[in-house]
């Protein structure tokens, strides 16, 4: 099983690693707290350090459960994975089958939204609520497919991403707005991308948003029939990546919805505006459980 690497600081994630063997794959999570279950999903290109401040506002009250997909975070993956989305969203449906974690509620971000969508739709008897976040779970628009030719290209992805790291120096910093990471963050989000064959991952998800449309299309199709699920609707008002059109496609979606604006927040609100989104999802629950 893994170990944290010489580059982690514990004071930063205060919390005990786990490693969990799925399907070969040596997955690194975190698990804190009590009480009803919290699936802490990231993006691109972070881990379960995205999480750190909702852990903290949370784990009194709640099962804190992150997962770093396999090429993410401490999580190693198997000879021959691809780190495709469609191959993530197997691996934490299994994850969730194996660690048998029931009555969930999955929160959602960047890919972890298709990722999590996947999941809920691969068994929804273990899934309860959904807490959604500048994300999506269908075919993207021109916008974002013509990023996806920029920073997924063959010479231009490679250029960016495994070359110059843009994704973990510049695009990741850039999407926290209302506050600066120390420089002790800035060590455990660069930490797990130290080389150009360890950014083969960052790269290839922005690559998906064009060559995953059958994995996305099974999505949107499958969308509707989670409709009725209690769903929180978060929107990170300065994301320069997810706009207002967006966020309609989930309202339009989802009758169950409560909706919170994290005014002046940037594309990583759990970094953002943790405690925000952590006191909106506490009393989400107690005004449902007092009705």
């Amino acid at each position: 099983m893994g170990t944290r690497p010489n580059w982690f600081i514990p004071q930063e994630l205060p919390y005990e690693s786990h490693w969990l063997d799925v399907d070969g794959h040596d997955v690194h999570y975190l698990d804190v707290g009590s009480g009803p279950t919290l699936l802490m999903l990231h993006g691109n290109p972070t881990w379960s350090f995205l999480y750190r401040r909702m852990i903290a506002g949370l784990s009194d009250r709640f099962r804190c459960v992150t997962i770093d997909y396999p090429g993410f975070g401490l999580s190693t993956a198997r000879p021959g994975f691809g780190f495709t989305a469609a191959e993530q969203a197997a691996v934490v449906a299994r994850f969730v089958e194996l660690l048998d974690l029931r009555d969930v509620t999955v929160i959602m971000q960047d890919w972890g939204g298709p990722i999590g969508i996947s999941a809920v739709l691969t068994d929804p008897s273990r899934y309860s609520r959904l807490v959604v976040g500048n994300t999506w779970a269908w075919p993207s628009n021109l916008w974002t497919t013509s990023f996806s030719h920029v920073a997924g290209g063959r010479l231009t992805g490679w250029l960016l991403t495994q070359k110059v790291n843009f994704f973990v120096k510049d695009f990741l910093p850039r999407g926290i707005r209302r506050r600066t990471l120390t420089e002790g963050e800035r060590t455990m989000y660069f930490g797990p991308f130290p080389t150009a064959e360890s950014r083969l991952p960052v790269l290839v998800f922005p690559r998906e948003i064009r060559t995953a449309r059958p994995f996305l299309d099974g999505l949107e199709a499958g969308l509707p029939t989670l409709g009725g699920m209690p769903l929180l609707l978060f929107w990170a008002d300065k994301d320069i990546a997810f706009k207002a059109s967006v966020r309609r496609r989930w309202q339009e979606a989802f009758a169950n919805r409560r909706d919170h604006t994290l005014a002046g927040s940037g594309h990583y609100w759990q970094d953002d505006a943790g405690e925000e989104a952590s006191a909106a999802i506490r009393d989400w629950f107690e005004v449902d459980s007092a009705m």
